[in-house]
């Protein structure tokens, strides 16, 4: 950072000024002094120039009010900036609250104890609570409404200082013998704070001051040192926080008055007085410091005595007391920048995070990218490329961090590109304090040693360049270098490692460099020159003075220094020809050992002239052209750039203000005098006198400015001329195509359009009715939307093919940015299917791509990708239309197969002969079955017809149901719907028998046919063949059991006893206890004793359930004789003239008539007049027709 005196303002009367407080965010500024004296100032800044901003505007006192009501001398101010409150205190005790009301001060409350003297008064962060100590140990917290919230004596003690925690939960209470006490925010005593940086000091001391910054402004990194406490003998500590066991210990060596942070924490502000050591005289000072103690800079100061130091709110200007006057310094604070390939780049902290957050601002089309980095040092930038340098994490993996000395790395060095994107990064062990960067190097200096980095980025390298970089391994790009060693070039680097931090007496303190020159500057003055690439020692200088900033101009023979002091001096790097032909040369050129400026702060040599440099002098910048000054500019911008002439700055200080947001117009481009000398030439006098200027000063840039003068006139001999003269080629092609031109509208048209005046050349181009070369220059633009309007607006027929690209260009507009609805309209008009195809998918209109799918011609190559997007979504039908358009029946069963149509799949693939669906279906079913989904397999193999497998797979699920004798209905069901997939296999063998054969035979022959190939083909009989039989069983169970219940005594028998028949489907046990039950109940007592004789002899029987069955046998037949009351036709029954006869499957009885009514489905009878009740058959559940 840099500071500097800019302002004083003298009190009147001479009153000595005691203290001065600056508010933050509204900018007032109060000092009070002897005999009552309280002003308010505030200083803004007044400017018609919209490019004057910041320091550079000139400021005024837009306040000055003195505010009446002390009468003793007025010792302590405070602000409370939520509220807009002034606090103030004086030496009688008098504690007054002023307010703000329509633009002036005014007395809001007053208090007095009449007791002791305030000490000091200090807000908490939020501005709720105020603390007063009094000099006799009284403690007052109270509200920022007048309320007290509680007070406490602390005897024995007298108070000098108060502070608050940032988060309100702690006071600390500085003593009047240097003792500091932490309190909790309730007045109760915790502990005694340890001053470790009294430990060797002898004598009395007092506190000059204690600061808490409370972090509104964000951290410089985290966990970052915040409480100053600092002794009028010059001692100071800055801790992390109130009970930090190794706080940062300084030593000021000055009689310190007061300290403050500035308004980010980044700065403390030391201000007091030194002694001189030959001189009796103190001067004031005030010392910066970071956080970390490192010294920044020191401010002398004129005057007797400081009383009081306070920051700007934008930590860009310092308010100092002294004598009767307070001065103002304006300071340059060191950003953490760069400017990169039009972008800048800049760094600030957020108080809710604890990174740095970069932004890569874009200037040119004004677009951001932010990235957040932990711990950030310094941003360094060099031609497109920047350079991050942070503290490594130590949370994350180090892939190269484990160096040859196996220490941990504790610094990273990351290589970005101008928009952010980390291209390579390298871990190091040095701590890079100084960071420079040239197009094929990054140098990295801490105190005692500088690494060299020769970095790598995959762009178009000459074929030299490339030779350089992959002769040079690994170990050649990387080295490092101890600053007191003295490298030949011979030995690459520094082969031991520990040496590099061996410490040295004369420490780097910046380094420059530029693609052949390394220069290293230490704090004694010396400044050491290297060779690059290869490192050599080539020579050293000695300065008076420690430098703060070096930089070489662009070939490397001059270096410019500034100094801490701001002082600006030159060194000549090599001995220039012209100072050894003639003495009196030297006068003309400006002898660069005699060049000296104060006050510099930052300085740019321009990229394409040695002799060309911009300077900044307080707020003012210079350009020195051969060490001549033109006359000064007004700004206090950073320098980011200066070629062609012209140099960039940018107003960091007004970015910073709202980082998040930066605006264009705070970049600024100043133009120097040759330039603007040239231009007012050709605007004025004319270019034949203008190029003879240039002829003097010659520059390309000038000569740019003359050939496009010259082509604005239609002048192309000279234009050609000054093209030349600045080496561009297609400016002499562009003239020498105007040179063919006949017409001089045509002429102008061109150069209007060269000068990217596109609507100008347009309405020419239309003038001269040439609609062609208009529409043309819009399709070089990529002006769509205007080609379709001239296409349109155009006589007569326009171009077909021409106005499809500028439909179609304007459908890629639409479907870029995603409004696929507008892309739609323009592809359909532009008959661009494939694009259509992905806008239809896009907008999910799938009746649309239906429609695509039945116009577009077949075998179109947009077709499988339309059955594509049909599968995604699991589409069928329409994927395999689109599919079998395109002649892919393969893919179209793929899809079948991947939405589980397989009844689709195994049909395709019969049409289309395809052998492996088999092997798919069986792999696909065996997979199911291994998850034990049974239900799942049937249903695939009934959907690709494959109703045998279907059936014997519901057989064994039905078979399985059975064995749980829980639920007979649903048993009945599974072995009905069994039987109903071998009715299917039947029909299907059937069927294919009748396509295969194509003679007129009959349909007997048919069935036949189906009948023998089914035997041929199927093993398992039982299936087929009695496909019904478990349905038959389960039907009659159920039937017998119904009628039971209903009263059907007789029926309910003889459906029992056809049951018997089906002993190898349900149990035997279950047939004969029915049947026994049902005997009995229709006292049909020789029935029922012939089913317990078959009872008692099953052998599935344990003998206890024998034995039960016999005692209820014994039971009943001594009741009643075993012997059927009516005469059952056992044997008659079922057996007709013709063998067995059908049993009705309504009641159970054998069928008699030689009418009766079959079913369609499961082929089994009934008695008519039985089932005209029924709907459905009671079997099989089919309907009755």
């Amino acid at each position: 950072m840099f500071i500097y005196l800019s302002k004083k303002i003298a009190i009147p009367n001479n009153i000595h000024l005691k203290c001065v407080s600056w508010n933050k965010d509204q900018g007032f500024i109060a000092c009070g002094g002897d005999d009552g004296l309280l002003r308010v100032l505030k200083l803004e800044t007044q400017t018609d120039d919209a490019k004057l901003k910041g320091l550079a505007a000139p400021s005024n006192l837009s306040m000055n009010q003195s505010l009446e009501g002390h009468s003793g001398a007025v010792q302590v101010v405070t602000w409370n900036e939520q509220y807009e409150k002034l606090t103030t205190s004086d030496q009688n005790g008098l504690i007054i609250v002023w307010m703000l009301y329509k633009g002036a001060w005014y007395e809001e409350m007053i208090n007095n104890r009449n007791k002791s003297v305030v000490r000091s008064m200090s807000w908490n962060a939020d501005g709720q609570k105020i603390c007063i100590v009094y000099e006799d140990g009284a403690v007052i917290v109270g509200s920022v409404d007048g309320n007290r919230i509680w007070g406490k004596e602390l005897k024995g003690n007298q108070l000098a200082h108060v502070a608050w925690s940032p988060d309100s939960k702690i006071l600390l209470f500085g003593m009047a013998n240097g003792e500091v006490q932490i309190y909790d925010n309730q007045g109760n005593f915790i502990m005694k704070m340890t001053i470790s940086c009294l430990t060797n000091s002898t004598g009395a001391v007092s506190i000059a001051g204690i600061h808490w910054y409370a972090g509104s402004g964000g951290y410089v990194e985290p966990d970052c040192p915040c409480l100053a406490i600092c002794f009028d003998n010059g001692k100071c500590q800055v801790m992390r926080y109130e009970n930090d066991e190794n706080p940062v210990v300084i030593d000021t060596l000055m009689n310190v008055v007061s300290i403050q942070w500035n308004h980010c924490g980044s700065v403390l502000a030391v201000a007091g007085s030194l002694r001189a050591s030959n001189v009796e005289k103190e001067f004031n000072v005030v010392q910066f410091y970071t956080p970390f103690g490192e010294h920044l800079r020191t401010l002398k100061v004129p005057g007797k005595q400081m009383t009081g130091v306070a920051w700007e709110g934008g930590g860009l200007r310092i308010g100092l007391a002294v004598d009767s006057y307070i001065y103002f310094a304006n300071i340059r604070p060191d950003y953490k920048w760069g400017y990169c390939c039009s972008t800048v780049v800049y760094a600030y902290t957020k108080p809710e995070r604890q990174e740095y957050c970069v932004v890569f601002w874009d200037t040119k089309n004004n677009e951001k990218f932010v990235k957040y980095v932990k711990s950030l040092m310094s941003i360094t930038t060099s031609g497109d490329f920047c350079i991050l340098a942070s503290k490594a994490d130590d949370t994350q993996p180090q892939e190269d961090a484990e160096l040859e000395s196996g220490s941990h790395a504790g610094y990273v060095l990351i290589l970005c590109n101008s928009i952010g994107t980390p291209l390579d990064s390298k871990y190091i062990n040095i701590d890079p304090l100084f960071v420079t960067m040239t197009k094929t190097h990054v140098i990295a200096a801490s105190k005692e040693a500088f690494y060299l980095w020769q970095y790598r980025v995959a762009k178009k390298l000459t074929a030299l360049e490339i030779n350089q970089v992959t002769r040079t391994k690994k170990e050649g790009r990387e080295r490092v270098y101890h600053i007191d060693s003295n490298p030949s070039g011979a030995s690459d680097g520094c082969p031991d490692l520990a040496k590099t931090f061996t410490a040295t007496r004369d420490p780097i303190c910046c380094i420059t460099a530029t693609d052949k020159t390394l220069i290293v500057g230490r704090e004694s003055g010396t400044i050491h020159r290297y060779s690059l690439p290869n490192v050599v020692l080539i020579q050293k200088y000695t300065l008076n003075n420690r430098a703060y900033y070096l930089s070489i101009n662009c070939n490397s023979s001059r270096l410019a220094i500034i100094d801490i002091t701001g002082v600006l001096t030159l060194l000549d790097l090599e001995v220039r020809a012209s100072m050894e032909d003639s003495a009196g040369n030297q006068a003309s050129a400006g002898d660069p050992s005699k060049f000296e400026r104060k006050d510099v702060w930052d300085m740019k040599w321009a990229n394409d002239n040695p002799d060309l440099f911009a300077m900044m002098e307080k707020t003012r910048m210079y350009v020195f052209r051969n060490l001549d000054p033109e006359e000064p500019i007004q700004t206090s911008g950073y320098i980011c750039n200066f070629e062609d002439l012209e140099i960039k700055s940018v107003l960091l200080d007004e970015i910073m203000k709202d980082p998040e947001r930066p605006n264009k117009d705070n970049l600024i481009n100043f133009e120097i005098r040759s330039l603007r000398d040239s231009r007012a030439l050709i605007e004025k006098v004319g270019i034949e006198d203008a190029s003879q200027f240039i002829e003097d000063n010659p520059h390309p840039r000038l000569w740019r400015l003359l050939a496009e003068a010259a082509l604005q006139k239609l002048d192309l001999k000279m234009a050609e001329q000054a093209f030349v003269r600045c080496k561009d080629y297609q400016g002499i092609g562009f003239v020498k195509r105007l040179g063919n031109l006949q017409s001089e509208p045509m002429k102008q048209a061109e150069v209007a359009a060269y000068f990217s005046s596109f609507e100008e050349a347009e309405r020419m181009y239309l003038d001269m009715d040439r609609r062609d070369l208009a529409i043309s220059l819009r399709i070089k633009l990529g002006d769509w939307f205007r080609v379709l309007q001239l296409l349109k607006t155009g006589s007569g027929d326009c171009d077909d093919t021409l106005l499809e690209q500028a439909y179609n260009a304007i459908g890629d507009y639409f479907a870029d940015r995603q409004k696929w609805v507008n892309a739609v309209q323009y592809y359909l008009q532009g008959r661009n299917q494939e694009r259509l195809a992905e806008c239809y998918y896009m907008l999910e209109d799938y009746d649309g791509l239906e429609r695509l799918t039945t116009v577009l011609p077949e075998n179109h190559k947009l077709l499988p990708e339309i059955g594509q997007m049909f599968a995604t979504v699991g589409m069928c039908e329409q994927a395999v239309n689109a599919y079998l358009k395109c002649s892919q029946p393969k893919a179209a069963v793929d899809t079948c197969v991947c939405l589980n149509q397989w009844n689709k799949a195994v049909e395709l693939a019969r049409t289309h002969n395809m052998k492996e669906i088999k092997s798919l279906l069986s792999k696909y079913a065996s997979h199911l079955l291994e998850k034990n989904k049974t239900l799942e397999a049937v249903e695939l193999y009934r959907k690709a017809h494959h109703f045998l497998d279907a059936a014997k797979l519901m057989f064994k699920i039905a078979d399985e149901e059975a064995e749980k004798r829980t639920r007979p209905l649903r048993v009945k069901k599974l072995y009905v719907l069994a039987a109903r997939l071998v009715e299917n296999y039947h029909e299907q063998v059937k069927t294919s028998q009748q396509s295969k054969a194509k003679g007129k035979k009959s349909e007997a022959t048919f069935a036949l046919a189906g009948l023998l190939e089914e035997d041929a083909t199927s093993s398992d009989n039982r299936i087929v063949d009695n496909a019904w039989r478990g349905a038959e069983a389960y039907h009659f169970f159920l039937l017998a059991q119904r009628q039971l219940y209903e009263g059907y005594m007789e029926n309910a028998m003889r459906t029992a006893l056809h049951l018997r028949e089906y002993e190898d489907i349900i149990p035997a046990v279950e047939i004969y206890s029915l049947l026994a039950i049902c005997a009995a109940a229709n006292r049909a007592f020789g029935t029922c004793s012939q089913a317990f004789i078959k009872l008692e002899s099953l052998e599935s029987l344990d003998p206890e359930q024998r034995q039960l069955y016999e005692d209820l046998a014994l039971e009943i037949f001594t009741k009643h004789t075993p012997k059927d009351s009516r005469m059952v036709e056992l044997d008659r029954s079922s057996e007709g003239a013709e063998g067995k006869l059908p049993t009705c499957i309504v009641t159970g009885l054998p069928i008699q008539e030689y009418q009766f009514w079959m079913c369609s489905v499961c082929k089994h009878c009934a008695i008519e007049q039985e089932i005209s009740k029924y709907n459905c058959c009671p079997l099989c559940h089919s309907p009755v027709a």
